[in-house]
């Protein structure tokens, strides 16, 4: 199984970045995909997700509005449209599959892990 992100890098405050992930040794199209993320100092959180067909979103607080998250099932990518960025969306960002859309809130439920890219976002 691998998840590979790719697209994080340096951007300005109130700039959009694209941040993909490209899926490989499971069934992609049965899988709730989504990402999390991991500020410097600071626990993993989850930031978004979307089901397995992707009828179905969900996004945390902090990014509602802002972030949108898309999937291609023919291409096995998940990706993640990030706009109005602020400092505090600095961290690093991973790509995360799971057998539970609801249940990705909560980490335990993830089961598959990307290695995760790196996103600053400067003031």
């Amino acid at each position: 199984v691998q998840l590979v992100e790719s697209g994080g890098e340096l951007v300005q405050a109130g700039g959009s970045l694209r941040l993909s992930c490209q899926a490989s040794g499971f069934t992609f199209s049965v899988y709730a995909m989504g990402w999390v993320r991991r500020a410097p100092g600071k626990e993993r959180v989850f930031v978004a997700a979307i089901g397995s067909r992707g009828l179905s979103t969900n996004f945390a607080d902090s990014v509602k509005g802002r972030f949108t998250i898309s999937r291609d099932n023919a291409k096995k990518t998940l990706h993640l449209q990030m706009n109005s960025l602020k400092p505090e969306d600095t961290a690093v960002y991973y790509c995360a599959a799971s057998q539970y859309f609801s249940g990705m809130t909560t980490l335990a439920n993830i089961k598959y892990w990307g290695q995760g890219t790196p996103v600053t976002v400067s003031s």
